[in-house]
């Protein structure tokens, strides 16, 4: 660990940028040279550190001298981090002294102020420069002392230079199984048991009861995986009405853990979360029906907690229903159920355990004798712990020599004795095998709780606030985080991704053993604060801590913390309620990087929250009670990210927000009651992520960010949604000018939503024409999504969208015909939502003009589209494809690539076009289209047997239409693939519209 800090501080100091300061720094005490002393000799020290940080494990000497050594080093990087900071701040202030960088309103009281002390703010500013260069150089003298002492000691411990054998990353291999969990070896026996002798066997009275079963073993032992097995069998799905799975972990929360089974159990939940309305919904959503619940994880031995929990459901399932518990601990097993129906998971046989690490070793690569000898004996020390097979699997894929090889069974990290070391051996090798960046980013993880579901953004942009990401020539930090990520996953450090449609991890989780691996590393410097009551008692942090992580904090609590005694750089919040953050807390965290007060009460910030001079990240969403920021946030200078998302009462951000000229992330969907965004951050031209941008609310026009304010921001990336609230027009001189989106290379999403407002005399806003031909994206563009415009035909640029996959229009009011979007080469997704002009959708929605038909070459329409929607389209009556289909007309294809079409609430719709036909469809599903179900009903309509080929297809007429009980009206389908109910399209903010892409 202190040697991936000290690498961190040594390119820290190459590149600080001292000699801008000016001269007063130099001339004081001659802090140059001390910079340059104190970096010369951490090269020395950090040329040994490898093998300090092997010896550690086992010498308590060494782990102390590292201490030391990582206390000076933190100290120097926050040292190092002022200095910075005073350049940024002399900058920013030369820049408003000429009208740079704030907002309009902001300049104007600044003169204001300047205009009438001129000279004493001029003095003040110069001697307080001089006082605070004299304080950096004095801090960095005394620093490189304290060094001088560290590294004589260093010459005491003898320590080795250990030369590390670099080797370029992996790709991540598109095909790769390493997160594969379903290959599993040598749990056939337990799962036979577990199936056929427990799950199933009702042979006794007591097990045509409600039976509670108990996998016990250590963790990486396969529990979760044996449990996975069964719920996934055959012959268990026939068996039980309902499966519910609950990861349950630790702190043992029995509201939490009521709301999943009812959720499982597709119940209904209560108003409120009291344990007995909670209790009422879990009892009557499995009342007399037989279920399977998998408790997964538990580790609360409080009989109390489970006695509780356990009653409704034995008193409402149905005979013959199970709980399978997994846990580490043998207590609870005792606990939960009888022993004589434990199952007792042990270690796998040496044969199984070489199986699993052959698998993930030589996964698509021919075995080597040699290799394979020495693999054997690698395996042996995993123990039969079938996590550790794979991750020592992993490692060894991409070693290809025999030394490489050699030298990872030759280890000495495998002479540890303690019971924790046995379990961390091969996540250890692991450990050491990465980078040193990369290892830092590694522990930083212990940060969240464990079964924390980890956003990939999210984990970056913490990444980066505590500068463990450094670019490397033009790949931005962004993309070495990612890069990160991947060789973590490959390592089998991270499991259960969730991936986007290109295959890139979007969220993941860490398994227990792998996040206890890391506290066991980091069990100095990192902690986890448990706050049950708001009356315990809080024990004094430790000195040493530098990550804290409270949680389950209750009201009030955060303010009595004391941090005093320790020098925090992250502080993170979860599963907290605590609604007071006061200027005295405020004080003890003057070195933070990372503050995570999400989801709490938070209703007010105190002003001296801009003295955090090295914050980087704050995350405020998810406190409704919050309606403004203070001030003092705009002088954050090294603030990199600020979430504010579902901060629904938030109503403004500060006006100078232009100084945060180091502001790369801006959150804030879900703040309804932000109308506009302060003008000032059209000048923040590092921003990277702005995820909305409402336009139009704003009460004074020089304070509010307008729609040509967007142009400085070409470093976007990722999704962009611009909300317009109300009449927006284009500036005079505007619509002339570049779009200003035109430029944003790197935006992949754009959601263009017009508020739907009507005056006084039920008129509309004006024409949203003009505003969507401005907002012209660039063709890099692949996905889209324009709801409420009140214009009558599309903007001529979205035909010129080459790379788009993926397109929304909803709620067209004043569209009569669809726009040519088969010529779209690269579209696989339309949905059309609300379209209420639209009467007869025909050849020119597909893109074919008069003089297609005589044409001689091939024509393919809508060549990828994979998934087609129509919902809510009252005046659709016709759909017509290429009229009376002859011979000559072959050479025109139509949605070739087409499997899923959904047609839901188009009352006068009548027929579905000839062309469906030669359509590779696999999942139609027609809802309450009461023209168009009796044509096609099974066997009886005349339009069946255009459709009949079809599989998987269900139309499903509305309820009063008069069809026979019988399901004559219905088509048979297997794996029904259902609508969502009519969704709303009034609600918050684009919420309605999101839930109804999300329900398909």
């Amino acid at each position: 660990m202190a040697e991936a800090l000290i690498s961190v501080l040594l390119e820290q100091l190459a590149s600080v940028t001292y000699q801008h300061v000016g001269e007063e720094v130099k001339l004081v005490l001659n802090a140059e040279k001390d910079v340059q002393e104190f970096e010369a000799k951490l090269k020395v020290i950090h040329a040994v550190l490898e093998d300090a940080e092997l010896r550690q494990v086992r010498d308590a000497n060494v782990k102390n001298w590292l201490e030391q050594l990582k206390d000076v080093s933190y100290k120097m990087n926050n040292v190092l981090d002022e200095w910075k900071t005073e350049i940024l701040k002399q900058q920013i202030e030369k820049q408003e002294e000429h009208g740079g960088s704030t907002s309009h309103v902001t300049k104007k009281k600044m003169k204001l102020v300047c205009f009438s002390i001129p000279s004493s703010c001029f003095c003040f500013g110069q001697v307080r420069r001089i006082i605070l260069h004299r304080d950096i150089a004095l801090k960095i003298k005394s620093l490189n002392e304290n060094l001088d002492e560290i590294a004589k000691q260093r010459e005491t411990y003898n320590f080795r230079f250990i030369e590390r054998m670099i080797s370029e990353q992996p790709e991540r291999e598109k095909t790769s199984s390493f997160v594969d969990e379903s290959i599993i070896f040598g749990r056939e026996q337990q799962k036979e048991v577990l199936v056929s002798n427990k799950l199933l066997n009702e042979s006794s009275q007591e097990e045509r009861g409600v039976l509670v079963i108990p996998i016990v073993g250590m963790g990486g032992m396969g529990k979760t995986a044996l449990a996975q097995q069964a719920f996934n069998d055959e012959n268990v799905k026939a068996c039980f009405e309902i499966k519910i799975w609950v990861c349950v972990s630790d702190p043992f929360d029995e509201i939490k853990t009521a709301k999943a089974i009812v959720s499982g159990a597709k119940g209904v939940g209560p108003n409120s979360d009291t344990l007995q309305d909670l209790f009422q919904c879990m009892f009557e959503s499995i009342k007399g029906k037989k279920f399977l619940l998998v408790l997964d994880d538990v580790w609360t031995d409080e009989q109390r907690k489970w006695e509780k929990l356990k009653l409704p459901l034995t008193q409402s399932g149905a005979h013959g229903s199970r709980i399978l518990v997994t846990t580490r601990k043998k207590e609870v097993a005792d606990m939960v159920g009888d022993p004589t129906h434990t199952i007792y998971l042990e270690r796998l046989s040496e044969e199984n355990c070489l199986s699993i690490f052959n698998h993930m070793a030589f996964y698509k690569r021919d075995k080597d004798g040699v290799l394979e000898a020495i693999g054997k004996e690698i395996a042996k020390k995993c123990k039969g712990l079938p996590l550790a097979a794979k991750t020592l699997g992993s490692l060894m894929r991409y070693k290809k020599t025999r030394k490489e090889w050699q030298e990872v069974l030759n280890s000495k990290i495998w002479d540890l004795k303690e019971v924790e070391q046995k379990v961390f051996r091969p996540l250890l090798l692991s450990y050491f095998d990465l980078a040193p960046a990369v290892k830092r980013c590694l522990l930083y993880c212990v940060i969240f709780p464990k079964d924390y579901l980890i956003c990939k953004d999210y984990l970056i942009e913490l990444w980066m606030s505590q500068d463990y990401l450094y670019s490397e020539g033009n790949t931005e930090k962004e993309i070495i985080g990612q890069q990160f990520l991947n060789t973590l996953a490959m390592r089998s450090f991270f499991q259960d991704f969730e991936e986007d449609n290109d295959g890139n991890i979007r969220r993941c989780n860490m398994q227990d053993i792998v996040h206890d691996f890391l506290q066991y590393l980091t069990q100095h410097e990192c902690f986890t604060m448990e706050a049950k009551d708001g009356n315990d008692t809080i024990k004094p942090l430790s000195d040493n801590i530098r990550h804290l992580t409270l949680m389950l904090a209750s009201e009030g609590l955060l303010s009595c913390v004391s941090f005093s005694n320790c020098d925090l750089r992250t502080l993170a919040t979860f599963d907290s309620k605590f609604n007071v953050v006061d200027s005295t807390l405020i004080s003890q965290l003057k070195h933070i990087r990372t503050l995570n007060l999400s989801d709490n009460c938070i209703e007010v910030l105190p002003e001296e929250i801009g003295e955090l001079m090295h914050l980087r990240f704050i995350d405020l969403s998810e406190n409704d009670g919050l309606k403004k920021l203070p001030n003092g946030v705009c002088n954050l200078y090294n603030l990199q990210t600020l979430r504010l998302n579902w901060c629904r009462e938030l109503e403004s951000l500060p006006q100078s927000m232009g100084k945060l000229i180091n502001l790369k992330h801006l959150y804030v969907e879900g703040c309804r009651q932000l109308k506009y965004l302060p003008k000032g951050i059209g000048r923040l031209t590092n921003l990277r992520r702005l995820d909305v941008c409402p336009i139009g609310g704003g009460k004074d026009d020089d304070e509010a960010f307008k729609l040509g304010d967007l142009r400085n921001l070409d470093q976007l990336q990722g999704e962009l949604e611009i909300y317009i609230d109300g009449d927006v027009e284009v500036a005079v001189g505007e619509g002339e000018k570049a779009s200003p989106l035109g430029n944003k290379q790197q935006l992949s999403e754009l959601n263009i939503i017009f508020e739907d407002r009507e005056d006084d005399e039920g008129r509309r806003s004006s024409s949203s024409a003009e505003t969507l031909t401005f907002l012209r994206p660039h063709p890099n563009l692949e996905s889209l999504q324009i709801a409420r415009q009140n214009g009558s035909t599309a903007p001529n640029w979205i035909m010129s969208l080459n790379n788009l996959r993926f397109l929304r229009l909803e709620e067209w009011n004043e569209c009569e015909v669809l726009p040519p979007l088969g010529k779209l080469s690269s579209l696989e997704t339309l949905f059309l939502f609300n379209m209420k002009g639209v009467k007869k959708v025909g050849v020119e929605f597909l893109g074919i003009e008069k003089e297609t038909s005589s044409a001689s070459s091939c024509i393919t329409l809508f060549p990828k589209l994979k998934e087609l929607e129509f919902l809510d389209m009252e005046a659709w009556e016709e759909w017509k494809g290429v009229e009376e289909w002859k011979e000559e007309d072959s050479h025109i294809t139509i949605m070739p690539c087409l499997s899923s079409l959904q047609i839901g609430y188009c009352p006068q719709l009548k027929t579905l076009p000839d062309f469906l036909l030669k359509t590779p469809l696999q999942k139609p599903n027609i809802v309450e289209c009461r023209s168009l179900a009796p044509g096609y009903q099974k066997g009886k309509g005349k339009e069946w047997p255009k459709i009949s080929h079809i599989p998987n297809i269900e139309i499903r007429p509305p309820l009063d239409s008069g069809f026979d009980d019988d399901g004559e009206g219905i088509v048979e389908v297997e794996d029904v693939v259902e609508l969502p109910e009519r969704p709303s399209t009034s609600g918050e903010r684009g919420k309605g519209i999101v839930e109804a892409e999300e329900a398909v």
